[in-house]
């Protein structure tokens, strides 16, 4: 049985924006690597959820106190900060940026620093499942009932030029 064209570019389409990692011919993507406080499991899921997208994360784990210090190496402007602060390819990745958000980052190749998601927005990889009372971002249990919580808000991702101003990259 035939497809008709439309499908076929639609089946297209769903397969690329579903996959990671090498397909098709294509480069495997840049190995990534995140720093992050010693005790963050939103960053644990959050290198998941990195992984799951087809890419190779390293974790580095770092007492928070040195963490500004990796923060302002990268030139990660303070308004910008959250928790995780990665490398890929020569851009550093602030926060819990969406895989699919790095891999147009690697595929476009702008002259800038980065990529932010400031603080900590639920519902970004790896706060999808939160509880209000967590101050640190963890992903936890909720005591009163012994289950899970989504919840999510809408959030940015940032691109961030070489002289700190930055523009709108995509809307979640």
């Amino acid at each position: 049985m035939l497809m008709p064209r439309f499908m076929m570019v639609a089946a297209g389409l769903a397969a690329g924006l579903a996959g990671g990692g090498v397909r098709g011919g294509e480069a495997p993507l840049p190995g990534i690597e995140l720093n992050s406080p010693i005790v963050c499991l939103a960053c644990i899921d959050y290198a998941e959820h990195l992984r799951q997208a087809g890419f190779t994360v390293t974790v580095a784990r770092h007492p928070e106190s040195d963490m500004p210090a990796i923060k302002r190496r990268l030139q990660v402007p303070q308004d910008l900060e959250a928790v995780p602060t990665a490398v890929v390819d020569g851009y550093f990745i602030e926060g819990h940026v969406p895989a699919q958000d790095i891999k147009l980052l690697l595929e476009k190749r702008p002259t800038a620093l980065g990529l932010s998601v400031p603080g900590l927005p639920l519902g970004a990889p790896g706060r999808e499942v939160s509880t209000p009372t967590c101050e640190t971002g963890c992903t936890v249990l909720e005591k009163e009932s012994g289950g899970t919580r989504v919840r999510r808000e809408p959030f940015n991702t940032y691109l961030v030029l070489p002289e700190g101003r930055t523009r709108i990259w995509w809307r979640h």
